[in-house]
């Protein structure tokens, strides 16, 4: 790694505003001394709605810990794959939570080259899979295709920077997103490296992470530290338009933070964004016209179901807004503070973990909250992720659990 990048991306990493680590501050004894507003208590006396049963809990590595990164498990053919900083990727079956298989790196270079002191493979971007490819970025400049049926090395590649966002498989390319601006293509088959996109000037103050990378229809869209929607060729990497999402502006650096760090949805041919200190956006997605906005700050992905796009603010509150014009339709601030995750739809419900280790459910209608579980002690800051009947959840920690809403 160049050492000019280094420098630039551990600047980053010091100077970063990072709103969603202030989770570590839930075993403080005051929040008042750290000048951070107290968790909402939640209700002693709530009543669910619904019934939750837990199906099944396991755990992989030591999670995030950490590191700040939102590590969001990957699924695909009834199995789900996880990763975790300290060098563990396991396979496991998504109905039972049996571990299918687990890998551990302990060398640094991760095919056992070089001082075999120095632990390899901090993941942390991903995973993401695709048929017998499995993909994940670490921390420490690397990007590695993995078979996805037994965990066995297929390929590495060596990028400039720290990867924390998702990478994501189309076709023959394999494209990851790095902490300093640059967007790689990959062949999928090899690792050889086939494009950069460089989006030049990275804000050197940043909130920490970076959303999922969204590839559809030949194009690569994804949020920037700057606070706008890129639309790139697929094949080429060459940009095709950009939409501000946030204006950047303000008195002070941290005024003028405007990162858009969650992930950019596709609903037909209309994308969704956000960005902190910034707005909710429609946009035309083959053109990049914006349709409508409002402001909105958020430094989470947002969720769409029926009519309804679901999104969780910058002092966590959830909201839901008419996707058709950006209307409020309800406003939940029952769990502010408690520093949620982004939504994830659950039938006719919306799901979100917190600082505690909570998960909650809330009606798509109203905003009700109907149900709560806790799956540990550890902070929640992976969105959900659901599959048919079940949503799967991780904390920090590594530890992940299996739930299911009961028919209604």
């Amino acid at each position: 790694m160049k050492p000019e990048v280094m420098k630039r991306s551990a600047m980053k990493r010091v100077l970063l505003v990072a709103l969603t680590s202030l989770v570590a501050l839930a075993g403080c004894h005051s929040f008042k001394k750290e000048n951070v507003q107290p968790p909402t208590p939640l209700a002693k006396d709530f009543k669910p709605t619904v019934q939750v049963t837990r199906v099944w809990t396991n755990s992989v590595g030591e999670g995030a810990g950490e590191s700040g990164v939102r590590l969001r498990p990957a699924f695909a053919d009834g199995v789900l794959y996880l990763a975790s900083t300290d060098g563990k990727i396991s396979a496991i079956d998504a109905a039972s939570g049996k571990t299918l298989w687990s890998k551990s790196s302990r060398t640094q270079g991760w095919f056992g080259w070089g001082d075999k002191k120095r632990a390899d493979a901090f993941y942390a971007g991903g995973p993401t899979v695709v048929g017998d490819l499995l993909v994940v970025g670490t921390l420490d400049g690397h990007v590695y295709g993995i078979n996805a049926k037994d965990g066995s090395p297929r390929w590495e590649s060596v990028v400039n920077s720290e990867v924390v966002a998702s990478p994501a498989i189309a076709g023959n390319l394999v494209i990851a997103r790095t902490g300093d601006g640059r967007l790689y293509g990959f062949d999928s088959s090899t690792g050889e490296r086939r494009w950069v996109y460089d989006q030049g000037n990275v804000p050197l103050l940043s909130l920490r992470g970076e959303g999922p990378l969204l590839v559809a229809n030949g194009v690569v869209f994804f949020g920037s530290d700057d606070g706008k929607l890129i639309a790139l060729r697929l094949d080429t990497g060459d940009k095709l338009w950009e939409q501000r999402l946030a204006s950047g502006e303000g008195r002070t650096e941290i005024d003028r933070l405007s990162d858009a760090d969650g992930g950019i949805l596709l609903d037909g041919s209309t994308l969704f964004g956000a960005a902190y200190h910034g707005n909710l956006v429609a946009v035309d997605g083959p053109s990049g016209r914006p349709l409508w906005g409002r402001p909105f700050s958020t430094f989470t992905s947002l969720d769409i179901g029926n009519n309804a796009l679901f999104g969780v603010d910058a002092d966590s509150q959830v909201w839901a807004f008419d996707k058709n014009g950006g209307a409020d339709m309800w406003k939940n601030d029952k769990l502010k503070y408690r520093w949620l995750t982004g939504p994830a739809v659950q039938g006719d419900f919306v799901v979100v973990g917190d600082l505690e280790g909570y998960v909650h459910w809330l009606q798509t209608g109203d905003g009700a909250l109907a149900a709560r579980e806790r799956l540990s002690k550890k902070p929640i800051r992976a969105q959900p992720l659901v599959v048919g009947d079940t949503v799967f959840v991780v904390d920090v920690k590594g530890r992940i659990g299996a739930y299911r809403l009961a028919a209604h």
